[in-house]
């Protein structure tokens, strides 16, 4: 009796063990600035995302930080990215790289904006994690190239294209999807309100929208 006892709690363990070490959660990070910040909020597309997947073999996490630049989130990738150890990495900065360059003069240079993006690639990568891209959205909502800093964001999107395509990655391309939306969905020109409320940052549609496109990629 006590050695059928043995042999069945020495299984009961052996099947906790191999569960545990089967079933571990695939950790996704999304890194970026107050879009991704707000993004856990409860309408947020973080929280969207993290409510379509399956808790018990999904961990979702926020580590957006308003007013961040891509040099920002290479100061603090070890700290608030690396040392959690994620399965997947979603990178979505460059609003401010753009828009700040104009509001304050303390933007990034393109050259620079790529340098800093593609060493974030390296490091995420270099502890075995997985990255997605995301191409910056939008500063203003008007069709057709009308709002100031579209020249500029495109330029910064077709860097991430081009980013992607060099290290081999997927990539959510938010600038044109946005772009498509606005041409369907904007009847107006209107310059907020179609997907973000302040010409940044995103509404419930918007929220949405960015979730949306994200999910099949973190799957």
């Amino acid at each position: 009796m006590r050695t059928t006892l043995k042999i069945t709690l020495f299984f009961s363990v052996c099947i906790l063990f191999l569960t545990s070490m089967t079933f571990k959660p695939k950790r996704i990070i999304f890194f970026g600035d107050s879009i991704t910040q707000q993004g856990v909020s409860a309408k947020g597309y973080v929280t969207l995302i993290k409510k379509a997947l399956d808790s018990t073999k999904y961990t979702v996490m926020g580590a957006g930080i308003g007013g961040n630049k891509v040099y920002d989130l290479y100061l603090r990738l070890e700290d608030d990215v690396l040392n959690k150890k994620p399965d997947l990495v979603v990178i979505y900065v460059g609003i401010n790289d753009v828009w700040h360059k104009q509001s304050s003069h303390t933007g990034t240079d393109y050259d620079k904006y790529l340098k800093f993006y593609q060493a974030l690639i390296n490091k995420i990568q270099g502890v075995g994690s997985k990255v997605v891209l995301v191409t910056p959205s939008v500063v203003g909502e008007k069709k057709d190239g009308t709002n100031e800093l579209d020249a500029d964001l495109n330029k910064y999107a077709e860097g991430i294209r081009q980013l992607a395509a060099k290290n081999n990655l997927p990539v959510c391309d938010l600038r044109k999807i946005f772009a498509d939306y606005e041409a369907k969905n904007n009847p107006e020109d209107k310059e907020k309100g179609i997907l973000t409320v302040d010409r940044v940052h995103l509404n419930e549609t918007g929220n949405k929208l960015v979730a949306d496109q994200l999910l099949p990629l973190v799957k």
